[in-house]
């Protein structure tokens, strides 16, 4: 009987126990971010920036453009525009530059912004990247803890397998009764199926970690155990997250510059060369030339600059109240975590404990049931204890590897 329920089982765990390699959490963190197609567009859009800073040194320099025009005005019977004003017909063919001089403060602070929009996308970068590995630790660490139960169900297997052929020595001798047998027996082949469904759900995790790192692969392997530690020597001031509020903070105060600047005055030089004529005196002398400087006074918009500087003010307020905001949570929660992480130590010894109590009684109970002098029901009760304690470790040593990884998504370093 035991036999046609174990040759199926063996050649369901076949393809599992014929790995020959593992992969690490490092792989699957590269492969992330390697696929994952957010990275790329945000380095994209630091290479858009860096081609508007040079749109803006472009911008600055002398332009020159072509101007052409012509236009008849006719009289009709007296009828018409004013000869006075269109003076009937005129032909132009210009050639145009002009430049705005005194510009290098306004020059220097639109550079600054576009430096600005680049740390921010390099932050956001940063973050993302950060929530990536994020995913990807959380769905490894759920994987991995599947294959802790797996190889904890393959241990105690093969212990009851090995129990089980005595147990049938032993009630063939009328020691056990055929109940006991029996009883036992249910008690191996229900760890047999809590194996398979375990693989199970192995598989599928495996799967949704591959899919998460944009891995095209249907194959199964097992994994390493995470290299997962709290980060040390961390300052809050090297995060992203903290970052992030420095760089508005400096957005605001640069778009305050801009503003004053947008009100000082502007001096701009311009010329023109070419032909422009109206045909009525000596059309052919009228190739010629001019050149000048254009001032702009800003005398009074309406109060809009003070307008500007209330808004900003506004934005440097909400700013403000946002970090510190954050900066209360973030303290509270890796105090929290860290607790945790304490609490999850202490009842891991208390586990242990128990597990050392529960072997033991387990080997003991091993020794008398090759005589009999146990009972079949104790010695299954003491093996579902053990199962319940071992699973708590696995539960435990995952709670750990969670709580790490929070710790340190937040303590994250650029």
């Amino acid at each position: 009987m035991f036999r046609n329920v174990l040759i199926p089982f063996a050649l369901f765990l076949a393809p599992f126990l014929s790995f020959g390699q593992s992969k690490d959490l490092n792989y699957f963190i590269e492969k992330s971010l390697q696929n994952n197609p957010k990275i790329p567009e945000l380095q994209n859009l630091i290479l858009q920036n860096k081609l508007d800073s040079q749109l803006i040194v472009a911008g600055n320099k002398w332009q020159v453009a072509g101007n052409g025009n012509a236009y008849y005005a006719p009289i009709i019977n007296g009828w018409g525009y004013d000869m006075a004003i269109t003076n009937g017909q005129q032909l132009s063919a210009l050639v145009a530059v002009n430049k705005q001089i005194y510009n290098n403060k306004n020059l220097s602070l639109r550079f600054n912004s576009l430096q600005l929009q680049n740390d921010s996308l390099f932050n956001s970068s940063a973050i993302s990247k950060q929530d990536i590995k994020k995913a990807i630790i959380n769905q490894y660490i759920t994987t991995y803890g599947d294959q802790l139960q797996i190889d904890f169900n393959d241990e105690l297997i093969q212990l009851l397998t090995r129990e089980e052929e005595l147990l049938k020595q032993l009630t063939q001798k009328n020691v056990y009764k055929q109940a006991d047998y029996l009883t036992f027996l249910v008690t191996l082949q229900q760890q047999q199926l809590a194996r398979n469904e375990l693989f199970v759900q192995y598989k599928n995790d495996y799967a949704s970690l591959n899919y998460l790192a944009g891995i095209i692969d249907t194959t199964v392997e097992t994994l390493s155990e995470p290299k997962l530690y709290v980060i040390q020597n961390y300052q809050p001031t090297e995060s992203a997250y903290f970052l992030k509020y420095k760089i508005d903070s400096l957005r605001i105060e640069n778009e305050r510059s801009i503003t004053r600047v947008q009100y000082r005055p502007k001096v701009n030089l311009f010329a023109d060369a070419g032909y422009q004529s109206t045909f009525i005196l000596n059309p052919y002398k009228n190739f010629g030339y001019n050149f000048g400087i254009n001032l702009t006074i800003p005398i009074y918009d309406g109060h809009q600059k003070q307008l500007q500087f209330s808004k900003l003010d506004i934005q440097q307020r909400t700013l403000q109240k946002q970090q510190d905001f954050f900066d209360h949570q973030y303290h509270q929660q890796l105090q929290q975590l860290h607790q945790q992480l304490n609490d999850i130590g202490n009842l891991r010894y208390n586990i242990d404990k128990q597990i050392g109590y529960l072997e033991t009684l387990i080997k003991v109970d091993g020794k008398l049931l090759e005589t009999g002098d146990v009972r079949i029901t104790d010695y299954i009760l003491a093996l579902n204890n053990y199962i319940t304690a071992k699973n708590l470790v696995v539960q435990n040593q995952i709670a750990r590897y969670q709580v790490i990884q929070q710790i340190n998504y937040w303590n994250m370093k650029l």
